[in-house]
């Protein structure tokens, strides 16, 4: 089954930091709601480490633009907290996001500074935006970098999401799981996220069901009658090796009825010592093409642990650390104002400046990687390929992909990042400023008594 644009939650106008509303009102009261501002989204720095983002969380900030609305009930809680005029509540009642979208693909590799989108509109409506714009942005991004990460480390291992029950909630579960496929996992074991989306749905048993036969060889054997061509037998309830001995005499029941025994997991101890042992078990049995699968408090840096210490693990089931992105869970990402009605601005704030204007990103290629990358004003230089491309217009969507597209675009990128960015302690990636910009920038700068 295809990908479903089905958003994964209700978009009320209220979903806001009340700030932006408070500034809409002081907007419409001073004339200026309806002027053409730009907001440039982008992060500042990346966690200790990482040498690169993938963009992701476009579709469902393109869907929430499209459905940005302010209902009865709504503005009857609004007018209840005594904050907004009725001139202000008029303005909401009618209230849609009309304005345009430039936006870098999902999928795409990204480095601070740089532009992921850019919203053009009604400073009003691009206001009020932010907040969810920002969410819909960040927790993707983040998340579809983490699991970057576990696929650089895997090394083309098979990698299965195993976040949803550990995930800050489902609506988040959700979006792990596609993120994580962007980046190049393999399959999720949410099978929500598996209809909504079209990403591949794997599992194997839990503890509990080893434990509900009382025997486990009962258990492996229940399972595989039931999977007698996909059986994943979980083998460290008790003893890990007697497990897999036990695997093995099942697999070799599965055989006399023309099945195979698809492999082994491991969810605990020393998954190092644990995994040679198995190995060697269903090796000597001549499963050498059973899967020795892995989970377990696992991330990239485990993973990469494991394989360089010679583990012969096929698959790894990654849960918790990628899920909530446990060792980096934010990025500094910030949604600033660069033009009103015209006029580039800027921020000059110690460790928050910006870079005044509508802008675009190029990207510069040699010939077996990306070189090094141009933030440059809208419509200035044009060496490399330009990535901010229009999303959205008049307030409708114009841009939309399949998620295997994005995918194949990831893995496209991986391949195309110097090898140094993609290594788990990184070197970093340069990113140049166009000398039109920073032109422009000292400019803007001077003429505010700077």
């Amino acid at each position: 089954m295809g990908e479903m644009r089905a958003s994964t939650r209700p978009r009320s106008g209220l979903l806001v930091d009340l700030y932006q509303l408070t500034m809409g009102e002081s907007y419409v009261a001073d004339g200026l709601a309806e002027k053409e501002a730009t907001f440039s989204l982008f992060f500042r720095t990346l966690p200790a480490g990482w040498g690169y983002a993938f963009a992701a969380g476009l579709e469902d900030t393109l869907r929430y633009l499209e459905r940005l609305s302010f209902t009865d009930d709504d503005l009857a809680y609004l007018r209840g907290t005594g904050l907004f005029t009725e001139t202000f509540l008029r303005r909401l009642r009618s209230f849609g996001f009309s304005g345009s979208v430039r936006a870098v693909p999902e999928g795409t590799a990204v480095f601070p500074n740089e532009p992921l989108l850019e919203v053009t509109g009604p400073i009003l409506e691009a206001q009020i935006a932010e907040t969810m714009v920002l969410n819909d942005i960040h927790l993707q991004t983040v998340i579809a970098s983490k699991a970057a990460r576990c696929v650089d480390a895997a090394g083309g291992r098979t990698l299965v999401d195993f976040a949803l029950r550990r995930t800050h909630g489902g609506e988040a579960g959700l979006k792990v799981a596609r993120a994580s496929y962007l980046a190049g996992f393999d399959a999720t074991s949410n099978v929500l996220a598996g209809r909504l989306f079209g990403i591949p749905i794997a599992g194997t048993m839990a503890h509990s069901y080893v434990e509900a036969f009382g025997d486990e060889l009962a258990a492996f054997r229940a399972f595989a009658h039931s999977y007698p061509d996909n059986a994943i037998l979980l083998i460290d309830t008790y003893d890990t090796l007697e497990g897999a001995r036990r695997a093995v005499q099942v697999a070799r029941e599965l055989a006399e009825a023309g099945h195979r025994l698809r492999g082994v997991r491991l969810d605990s101890g020393d998954l190092l010592a644990l995994s040679v042992g198995a190995r060697a078990i269903l090796d000597e049995a001549g499963l050498e093409d059973a899967i020795v699968f892995a989970s377990g408090g696992l991330d990239e840096a485990e993973i990469a642990r494991l394989l360089e210490a010679g583990a012969p693990i096929g698959g790894f089931g990654v849960g918790s650390k990628m899920g909530v992105s446990a060792d980096a869970p934010f990025l500094d990402m910030a949604y600033k104002l660069v033009e009103l009605d015209g006029r580039p601005v800027l921020k000059l704030s110690e460790g928050k400046a910006t870079l005044p204007g509508r802008k675009q990103l190029w990207r510069v290629a040699s010939e077996e990687s990306y070189a090094f990358d141009t933030i440059a004003l809208d419509g200035g230089t044009d060496e490399g390929e330009p990535l901010l491309r229009e999303v959205m217009r008049d307030g409708r969507a114009t841009w939309s992909e399949p998620l295997t597209d994005i995918r194949k675009r990831a893995r496209q990128e991986r391949e195309l990042l110097p090898n140094g960015v993609r290594a788990l302690e990184a070197a970093p990636y340069e990113v140049r400023v166009a000398s039109e910009l920073e032109q422009l920038r000292q400019q803007v700068a001077a003429e505010a008594g700077l």
